[in-house]
């Protein structure tokens, strides 16, 4: 099988309507915190980050694609498409069973169907998970998994919201390696999802290896990266709270490697990490404290990467 890039310019995002703090993701998302101020004013402290974000995004070259969030039903967690939906080369789409129910609305076909219809993306399949959500089975799209696309190996921290039968479900069909594993924040609670843990860029990894309490389970994780050749940043379960490991490798439409960041993030960063994961891409660092806070995950789980080939005629923007 032909080897896929691990990175792309063409980024979905999702303007939220009614973000908040959601009771249903509370015991589970321990990065959760409750918000300090009134619903209305939360809610337009995020759209002020969110449009910011964009304008970085847009001013850095990323070919960035961003729909409305719609009113009815209720999303707070609508910013985080990244849960729902993943994108590939073979021209799949995968929707992802989620664990609490209200968060099942986002699961958007419209918002694919209009990559096909308005973006000129090449669909070629649909495959729904979301069936193995009546069985108590569930994965939450790059959320739970970390993909290594180059490598084809999916790696993936279980918890309540990334099940073993759910994750094998993928791996069957994309045809994908496991490399599944435990890990813990500093109370001993499971992390909720992978993708806040570890970032697997083109030459580079960001992990918190200390989170992964089963020292062979460490080891074997670390291993398997450095197999790949990627730059090893380990970072610490302080910094991982700090979503440190929430960040993604974006390609700009001219080609050149961004990585993107929340500002939290960046400084809790030495100077000796961001070194090295800069001499890996641009280092782009955005301040969306609010999204963060209350809602409980970061820039990664705000963009959706597109794999999807393009038709010839297509431009790229």
């Amino acid at each position: 099988m032909e080897k896929q890039q691990q990175t792309t310019p063409h980024v979905f995002m999702v303007r939220p309507h009614n973000f908040s703090s959601n009771p249903q993701t509370a015991a589970s998302n321990t990065f959760q915190r409750a918000p300090e101020a009134e619903a209305a004013a939360v809610r337009s402290q995020a759209l002020r980050e969110f449009d910011s974000m964009t304008g970085v995004l847009r001013g850095a070259g990323v070919a960035l694609m961003v729909f409305e969030d719609t009113d009815v039903p209720h999303k707070p967690d609508a910013v985080f498409p990244n849960n729902w939906v993943s994108f590939h080369a073979d021209g799949r789409v995968y929707l992802y069973p989620l664990e609490a129910e209200d968060r099942r609305a986002e699961r958007r076909v419209d918002i694919v169907e209009s990559l096909s219809a308005d973006w000129g993306f090449h669909v070629h399949e649909i495959v729904d998970l979301s069936p193995l959500e009546a069985d108590g089975l569930f994965l939450e799209g790059t959320g739970s998994m970390v993909l290594d696309r180059a490598n084809r190996v999916a790696y993936a921290a279980l918890s309540s919201r990334t099940h073993m039968g759910a994750l094998a479900d993928f791996a069957q069909r994309a045809d994908y390696e496991i490399a599944a594993f435990e890990s813990f924040d500093a109370h001993g609670r499971p992390v909720y999802h992978t993708n806040v843990m570890l970032a697997i860029g083109e030459r580079f990894a960001v992990i918190c290896a200390e989170s992964i309490d089963d020292l062979t389970k460490r080891a074997a994780v670390l291993e398997r990266l450095a197999a790949t050749g990627r730059e090893i940043v380990e970072i610490s379960i302080a910094q991982m709270a700090s979503f440190a490991g929430n960040l993604l490798e974006l390609r700009t439409t001219a080609g050149d490697p961004v990585i993107v960041l929340s500002r939290t993030a960046y400084d809790s960063l030495s100077d000796e990490q961001r070194e090295r994961i800069a001499a890996c891409g641009r280092l782009l660092p955005i301040p969306i404290d609010t999204i963060e806070r209350v809602g409980g995950g970061s820039v990664r789980c705000m963009l959706a990467e597109v794999f999807l080939p393009r038709t010839p005629a297509t431009v790229a923007t």
